[in-house]
């Protein structure tokens, strides 16, 4: 049932999920970019898990380098 309903929407649901995924990875290294992050201490454990999307999501987000002066993943 669920990829008959699901199919119609297919791509609205995964635009969805990325933009998703991107407020989340924003959130979690907000506090590399000199955002304030009340919620940093609990995103710090989260960033080593997620340095391997880092450079997909930078590029994505229409940035040529990453904006992190002393991360290089370019």
């Amino acid at each position: 049932m669920e990829e008959a309903y699901g199919s119609r929407y297919r791509g609205a649901i995964a635009r969805a999920r990325r933009d998703e995924d991107d407020l989340f990875m924003l959130l979690v290294f907000a506090e590399m970019m000199g955002v304030p992050n009340p919620a940093a201490y609990y995103t710090l454990e989260l960033q080593p898990l997620l340095l391997e999307r880092f450079h997909d999501w930078h590029r994505r987000m229409g940035m040529e380098h990453s904006p992190l002066d002393h991360f290089r993943c370019c």
